[in-house]
């Protein structure tokens, strides 16, 4: 068993040991590609989604070295008809990219260290060709296959870790480039790879409109293709798993659900559902992923109506991006659209790739994302932030005065998008005065119900043991008067099918005093 080549199936025999969801689907996707024009595959997904744990399983499955069939024998693979073609029959080499530059982050020439040790550990697992001295890794390969009639693997886990540290242009970044292309391009390639699997967070670099290794078939947060259903888990397997440990679907569901990976509609943090389940309590453990203090650097870059987008997504909102002409390299930055897809690629916002719109997918990403802006400079945000919390609790506990005290803070603070008119833009403000109400409720802005239109409604996400809401909005009239409204035309008819415990709210904004006024009544008085 050597360090690189050959390392068997410890890791993914530790996984089995561990709570497995099956995705060893994915090898059939992977074995499918074997020797043909998309043998060499480039699969990125954000942090805590899989990746090392589908590098270790393919490696458990290829490597010659070792016997994997009981590792797979109950698994989706086994009923495959490519299971036994390929099982345990390849010479396999394993990087970890992560952990190999861990291990020699000191050595100034990173890259040439990275090259002579495998090409040491491939000489030291085939002792008996013939190469020569001035061989370099790709070469002895060459060599190797010629001699043996063997093909190998590749597996590089986290592939981009020298691209994430290291800028373009800079001599270990050129070199690794460089080496990529002498492995992996060409027809020497064919030659002596079966297949080459790499997974990371970015995609390969784009050079002008190409990419650097244009004969990998991408997989990524934005175009996953075949294997969107590998990146994380599906609704069904976290219902599995919430019925198997007592846990509630629902809040499992709120928390880390909310990816759409292509077509794959309902996609689970793997991560943070795991962890969830061994604490058995629902919480925010994405800020563990590493990426938090570059996500408030890259928030706050001066690009016109960036700041508008996050705040509305924030909301709820969705927004509009182009990640096509993202150049895959985090150092370079150009515009809006390019924040946009980097966030896509950190799992910070999630991909719609009909509507082409982004968006935060769920309560764990959304708390970090208003941590990244706390982070930042926009001072202004950051107190309706501060503030919104304090609102949502006065709301419920129908102190009005402190309603239209916390409303009038949130106008006083906002931006350019609120031309603040008409009670189309109070709803606006509305929306982010109460960020934090979208952690407890579902939020709808004009919903049918009764004999007209409520302004907003506040319905309780399951589980969740407080009042619904419903918001009537005035634009220089009074707060009575919305309340009066509510009632007459019976807003709360749709809502109380979900609960009966209800408060109806009414807010006024007066254009002469700049202010705005409200008025709380609980439903149950309303109707006694």
């Amino acid at each position: 068993m050597g360090i690189y080549i050959n390392t068997g199936n410890e890791g993914f025999r530790r996984a089995r040991n561990s709570e497995y969801i099956d995705k060893s689907g994915l090898i059939a996707v992977v074995n499918n590609t074997l020797f043909s024009e998309q043998s060499f595959s480039c699969v990125s997904r954000c942090r805590r989604f899989g990746k090392s744990m589908a590098a270790k399983m393919l490696c458990a499955y290829y490597d010659k070295s070792c016997s994997s069939r009981e590792l797979f024998a109950d698994l989706e693979i086994a009923n495959h008809p490519s299971f036994e073609e390929h099982l345990n029959k390849y010479p396999v080499i394993y990087l970890d990219l992560s952990e190999f530059m861990d291990a020699f982050h000191e050595e100034e020439d990173i890259v040439g260290m990275l090259k002579a040790e495998l090409k040491a550990d491939v000489l030291k697992a085939y002792p008996n060709q013939v190469t020569e001295a001035g061989d370099d890794l790709m070469k002895c390969l060459i060599r190797i296959a010629e001699q043996t009639g063997d093909r190998f693997v590749f597996i590089i886990d986290e592939w981009d870790a020298i691209c994430r540290e290291h800028k373009p242009g800079t001599r270990s970044m050129d070199r690794y480039v460089d080496w990529l292309r002498r492995m992996f391009k060409g027809m020497n390639a064919a030659r002596v790879f079966a297949g080459v699997y790499m997974t990371g967070i970015l995609p390969i670099k784009k050079y002008q409109t190409q990419s650097a290794l244009n004969n990998f078939q991408e997989y990524s947060m934005v175009k996953p293709g075949g294997m969107a259903g590998y990146f994380g888990f599906t609704k069904e397997e976290v219902r599995s798993l919430a019925e198997k440990h007592g846990m509630d679907f629902y809040e499992l569901e709120k928390w880390y659900d909310g990816y759409q990976i292509g077509d794959e509609l309902s996609i689970f943090n793997p991560n943070s559902v795991m962890t969830a389940i061994r604490e058995h309590r629902c919480r925010s453990y994405w800020g563990a992923t590493g990426a938090f203090g570059r996500v408030s650097d890259y928030i706050q870059m001066n690009y016109e109506g960036l700041k508008d987008d996050i705040i509305a997504m924030l909301t709820g909102e969705r927004c509009a991006v182009n990640p096509t002409k993202f150049q895959n390299d985090i150092s370079i930055i150009r515009n809006r659209d390019d924040v946009l897809t980097v966030l896509i690629h950190l799992g910070y916002l999630s991909y719609d790739w009909n509507r082409e719109e982004c968006y935060i997918p769920n309560r764990e990403v959304g708390m970090e994302m208003e941590n990244a802006v706390e982070n930042t400079r926009w001072t202004n945000v950051v107190k309706v932030l501060q503030t919104s919390k304090r609102l949502l609790r006065a709301t419920l506990e129908g102190d009005a005065v402190a309603v239209a005290k916390g409303i009038n803070i949130a106008h006083d603070e906002e931006t350019s998008i609120l031309s603040y008119n008409n009670e189309n833009s109070m709803a606006c403000v509305l929306s982010i005065a109460y960020l934090y109400a979208k952690n407890d409720y579902i939020i709808h802005r004009e919903l049918a119900s009764g004999r007209g239109f409520a302004d907003l409604v506040f319905i309780p996400r399951k589980n969740v043991d407080s009042p619904a809401l419903v918001v009537e909005l005035k634009y220089d009239k009074d707060a009575d008067t919305a309340i009066s409204q509510i009632k007459r035309k019976k807003y709360p008819a749709k809502v109380v099918q979900y609960t009966d415990n209800l408060l109806l709210v009414g807010i006024n904004y007066d254009k002469e005093t700049k202010t705005h006024s409200c008025v709380i009544e609980r439903w149950e008085d309303v109707t006694s």
